[in-house]
């Protein structure tokens, strides 16, 4: 009877062990998203003895260093901005061409409810990072600051670099980052899943095979630590090109929220030309509120009489690297209307006193001023001396890591 009684216990053992990992071992979604963004987890969180190790706390530093650096210069002057200037905001945000820019996303736009970002990075994924070996799970951490390291130096991700960047390691694509930037705000991470829409906008866990989607997406649902009013992020892989979206339901998906404010930055003056006008008609018929850079959609293709504009800091033109994109009438517009200041650096001039952003706001129903044909359109391509590049006259952070 002994002998029995320790086979089945002996047997019970090894099927204890061959279980998948316990709850107790599986970190929270905010705890995973505070250990790859340098903040102490939970005293009994899985994480904790990992960031004993002197590899993390050198990542911690690193990372208390570039966001305290960010915050003071640029992201609280973001949202003394918003306060001031953006007081009648809607539950919905669309980023259009965002990539992983939640950071942005939510600093302009604190009150959403739900906002929608989309680009061509991956989703990507969190693994169980107690389950990777030291040597790659700090591997991760090095590639995931090297790849926000522009965002949070320049206010922009660079494309050819997240093309290498985002697909490197198992902690990959727009997740982890736009888990970062949220906890970095003060967000409270309550669940991250992995989602997909049909072909008519509905949406379905991404492991439903039944269901076809050439727009996966990543669906955050986060909260601020003030009032705890629960908020939903997505960020979907899709090509927002016109052939893109033929295909797919992320319109479909988009339409179902109805109109809400829009926020474009860097989007690499793709809205100018005609291989974008699908997501360009998009976003003037469903925006009440637009703020936008200089590469978004060019002033020629607003309805003069459905909206009004206010210029923000300074039109200088493009920078070298995008030729042919000089916009006359946002020219005309900031010498005829008086712009109000910024005191950040935003977009591809990142420099503080050399940025320009527009705030266009609705004062038509979007069915009465419909989309014109612009009068500009190709946009003239205006000859410039070439501009010195810029040179960023900052106090460096000590870099902890080999960038």
């Amino acid at each position: 009877m002994f002998k029995l009684k320790l086979a089945a216990a002996f047997a019970c053992v090894l099927a204890l062990s061959s279980l998948p990992a316990r709850a107790a071992d599986v970190a929270t979604p905010d705890d995973t998203a505070r250990f790859l963004a340098g903040m102490q987890p939970l005293s009994d969180s899985p994480l904790a003895a990992l960031a004993r190790d002197p590899s993390w706390q050198r990542h911690a530093r690193y990372m208390d260093g570039i966001f305290d650096q960010t915050e003071k210069r640029h992201l609280s002057k973001i949202r003394e901005f918003a306060k001031a200037n953006l007081t009648k905001t809607h539950d919905t945000m669309f980023y259009m061409f965002a990539g992983p820019d939640s950071l942005h996303a939510v600093s302009f736009f604190p009150s959403a409810t739900t906002y929608v970002m989309a680009g061509l990075e991956p989703v990507g994924n969190i693994p169980l990072l107690n389950s990777l070996s030291n040597l790659t799970l700090f591997r991760s951490l090095e590639n995931l600051a090297y790849s926000m390291k522009t965002l949070l130096t320049l206010s922009f991700f660079r494309t050819k670099d997240m093309k290498s960047e985002l697909r490197n390691g198992p902690v990959f694509g727009t997740t982890p980052i736009i888990a970062v930037f949220l906890v970095r705000a003060g967000k409270t991470i309550h669940d991250i899943s992995y989602v997909k829409v049909d072909n008519d906008g509905a949406e379905f866990p991404a492991s439903d095979a039944s269901v076809k989607s050439n727009a996966p997406a990543v669906k955050i649902v986060f909260s601020d630590g003030k009032d705890g009013r629960k908020q939903t992020l997505y960020y979907f892989s899709t090509d927002l090109s016109d052939s893109g979206l033929k295909v797919g339901g992320f319109l479909a998906f988009c339409d179902k929220l109805g109109r809400g404010d829009s926020f474009v930055k860097s989007a690499s003056y793709l809205m100018l030309g005609g291989n974008f006008k699908t997501i360009r008609s998009f976003l003037l018929a469903r925006s009440d509120l637009l703020l936008q850079d200089e590469s978004g959609i060019p002033l020629g293709y607003f309805n003069r009489k459905a909206w009004q504009f206010q210029p923000l800091g300074r039109y200088l033109g493009p920078i070298e690297i995008f030729p042919g994109t000089y916009q006359p009438q946002m020219a005309d517009l900031f010498r005829n209307v008086t712009p109000i200041p910024l005191d950040f650096g935003i977009g591809y001039r990142w420099r503080t006193n050399e940025s320009n952003m527009l705030l266009a706001t609705r004062t038509l129903e979007p069915g009465i001023a419909p989309e014109v044909t612009p009068s500009e359109a190709p946009p003239p391509r205006v000859q410039r001396a070439p501009a010195k590049p810029p040179v960023d006259d900052r106090p460096q952070l000590r870099r902890f890591w080999p960038f």
